[in-house]
């Protein structure tokens, strides 16, 4: 009986894994989770993997509690009437202190992964502002050397000049980045709560009206990348979406060039007012009208 269930187990997950595409195989093997493409993304996959394994652990001990107790105490005949427990103490005191302790253990690990994403350098390698609106967002590149001391508000930025990109609700702006470089953006919001993130990245952080949220990131895999605002922010939130280049030194120092010859200047960074609530094919200044 044994050897015939491991066969059937077996001969199932083999037809399911052969019906998955490459990209399928991928994900099961990531536990769907993007390729890690930043320094601080590895801490976030051990925590997610780890509590993969506690959850399938868990599960395995509930399962053969559960199938046990069917097979050990199932009735035998119409007659017979099962020995009747009250309580089991062993039992009630596992059950009790195995969940306190999980959660201990979890807590534990989750904060110390916490402290290495959220960590802050006081020297970053250099400072982009990031603002997000309604609904898209601006990136403001410095120019020249950094203020690693400037608290971002107020007149008081990293930078004595800025070059910037702008997006709109019809079109997605780029965020260009250089590789290997620790990046500090300070995110910045004239309206409601956003959320700024990059799946590849594993992290991301609210961006909140009032406040000045500071988020490091260090990208070490050239590419392209998806980002987007994971926060539901308004009727076009959906439109929030933004791309990240990941490219050399030389590449990130040409690509500042190519906005400055474009009159994307500004002697501080452009923190919201004409691309706010900009959308694709608004009839008029109303929401919902959009194609």
């Amino acid at each position: 009986m044994r050897r015939t269930l491991r066969v059937a187990l077996l001969g199932v997950a083999m037809l399911v894994l052969a019906g998955c595409s490459e990209a399928d195989q991928h994900q099961i093997r990531n536990l769907a989770m993007p390729d890690r493409a930043s320094a601080e993304g590895p801490y976030t996959y051990e925590l997610w993997k780890w509590a993969w394994v506690a959850a399938m652990v868990t599960g395995v001990i509930v399962w053969g509690l559960i199938f046990y107790a069917v097979v050990r105490f199932r009735r035998r005949s119409d007659d017979e009437v099962p020995r009747q427990t009250r309580y089991n103490l062993p039992l009630e005191v596992f059950y009790t202190i195995a969940p306190v302790l999980m959660c201990v253990v979890f807590f534990f690990h989750t904060v110390r992964v916490q402290d290495e994403v959220l960590n802050i350098d006081p020297e970053p390698d250099m400072t982009v502002e990031v603002l997000g609106q309604q609904w898209s967002w601006t990136f403001n590149h410095g120019v020249g050397e950094q203020d690693p001391s400037a608290t971002a508000t107020g007149d008081d930025f990293a930078y004595g000049s800025y070059v910037y990109t702008s997006g709109t609700g019809a079109q997605i702006p780029t965020l260009v980045l250089p590789v290997d470089q620790t990046i500090q953006f300070n995110l910045h919001s004239p309206d409601v709560i956003h959320d700024f993130g990059v799946p590849s990245f594993l992290v991301k952080m609210d961006v909140i009206p009032g406040r000045v949220n500071r988020l490091q990131v260090t990208p070490t895999v050239e590419g392209t990348y998806a980002g987007k605002c994971y926060e539901l922010c308004g009727v076009s939130h959906s439109r929030m979406l933004f791309n990240v280049e990941v490219v050399s030194q030389d590449e990130y120092d040409a690509y500042l060039g190519e906005l400055a010859d474009a009159g994307n200047t500004a002697e501080l960074p452009i923190l919201g007012g004409d691309y706010v609530r900009e959308q694709a094919g608004l009839e008029d200044d109303s929401e919902g009208h959009s194609e």
